[in-house]
């Protein structure tokens, strides 16, 4: 009787602490492939100097919403320097909401990237799927900074959320 109620406690606890596992781990590994294949996207528009594919990426809400996404576009290609030799995830949370079967799926990445140049760090907030408003699916921020300044520079994420890409007051 002790064996079956040891046994009973401890099968009920492994599901338990393994239930959430059970279809969550999809849509992490998706967000995780979503996070790196933007990164691609970005990282390409910069070193192609494509204005046309940087804008691309953004959501619509994104564009209509920032100040100057073009101004945005040439700072950004003048302050990154150099040829990217390696990059990284440096961590990545996600916020969802479900409303009448709709869904919002917010990305938000940090990432590390080092140039022959100089090391970056890239901060991304992108709605990597929104049936709940289709005009908000796309990147809505774009972040970068010199490693260097991420103490200065880099802050809560809801207080670097702004449309397009940040550009710091000269």
């Amino acid at each position: 009787m002790i064996k079956k109620t040891v046994l009973l406690i401890f099968l009920t606890s492994a599901f338990i602490l393994t239930s959430c596992s059970f279809g969550g781990r999809i849509v992490y590994v998706g967000e995780e492939k979503a996070a790196k294949a933007r990164m691609k996207e970005i990282l390409a528009a910069i070193k192609d100097k494509d204005k046309e594919a940087m804008k691309a990426l953004f959501s619509k809400k994104a564009l209509d919403e920032a100040n100057d996404v073009d101004d945005g576009v040439d700072y950004l290609f003048d302050f990154f320097q150099g040829d990217v030799q390696s990059w990284e995830i440096y961590k990545w949370s996600s916020g969802e909401s479900i409303e009448r079967g709709k869904k919002s799926l917010m990305l938000r990445a940090w990432y590390t990237v080092t140039t022959d140049k100089e090391k970056y760090m890239f901060f991304v907030i992108d709605y990597i799927k929104d049936t709940m408003n289709p005009d908000n699916a796309g990147l809505y921020t774009l972040r970068v900074i010199k490693a260097e300044d991420k103490e200065t520079e880099f802050g809560y994420w809801q207080d670097m959320c702004i449309p397009g890409i940040y550009k710091p007051e000269q």
